[in-house]
């Protein structure tokens, strides 16, 4: 079983940053994709950003120029730096995994267990 998990969250002030890290681990051959999403009160779970095994990002336009996706493939570890952070901000972020585990030609998707965004109004 792969596992994720996120750390990193808790409560900022407006303008203030925060670096969120997701470490993967267990019988991991392939990892691919890894991402973050967020899901804040009443809305819809939304993409973050993402970043492929070969290092090719992308963002969504809410948070472009504020935030940036990095990863350590030999940790297994995918990081999201947020700057500027707003109270539109406020949410569960979510670290997400594309994955082949030992055994297992599939990819599957992995989820961690969120780690909660919160900024103050």
């Amino acid at each position: 079983q792969v596992q994720l998990v996120e750390s990193g969250g808790g409560l900022v002030q407006p303008g203030g940053s925060l670096r969120l890290s997701c470490a993967a681990s267990g019988s991991i051959v392939f990892m691919n994709a890894m991402g973050w999403y967020r899901q804040a009160q009443g809305k819809q779970r939304e993409l973050v950003a993402t970043i492929s095994n070969g290092g090719t990002t992308t963002y969504a336009d809410s948070v472009k120029g504020r935030f940036s996706i990095s990863r350590d493939n030999a940790k297994n570890t995918v990081y999201l730096q947020m700057n500027g952070l707003n109270a539109e901000d406020t949410a569960v972020y979510y670290c997400n995994a594309k994955a082949t585990r030992s055994g297992s030609f599939r990819l599957s998707d992995y989820w961690g267990q969120g780690t909660q965004v919160t900024v103050s109004s």
